[in-house]
């Protein structure tokens, strides 16, 4: 049964498990901060991913059980072509059933990541 869900899901592409490894090297120190707040089921007992790939999109942090989406946003997203852009990606994220939230880097604590799971 495990075997026929696998044959089922589709390939994630080489570049893009290429660029997740990449970003997870790269993490700014907002991502690092708030990676060792989510890691090892820390926060809530919740199992999270970081620079996982959703729909060919590579998403900050993921959330299976919650179906959650955790993006860290530092100064770039508030540009308008960034902003338009992200606009669009959680809106395609959200159609498929994902609740994405966008914490700016400055917000990144224990506190506010609680609050808003």
């Amino acid at each position: 049964m495990l075997s026929e869900m696998r044959l089922k899901c589709r390939a994630i592409p080489r570049t893009k498990l290429r660029r997740a490894r990449e970003l997870r090297r790269e993490a700014t120190a907002a991502e690092e901060h708030a990676w060792s707040l989510l890691r090892d089921r820390r926060l809530l007992g919740l199992k999270f991913r970081r620079q996982h790939v959703i729909g060919g999109f590579v998403v900050d942090f993921y959330c299976a059980a919650r179906r959650l989406v955790l993006e860290i946003d530092g100064s770039i997203h508030r540009t308008v072509a960034q902003a338009e852009y992200d606009a669009a990606r959680t809106q395609y994220l959200e159609l498929r059933g994902l609740r994405v939230i966008r914490i700016p880097n400055e917000e990144v604590s224990e506190v506010s990541l609680m609050a808003l799971l």
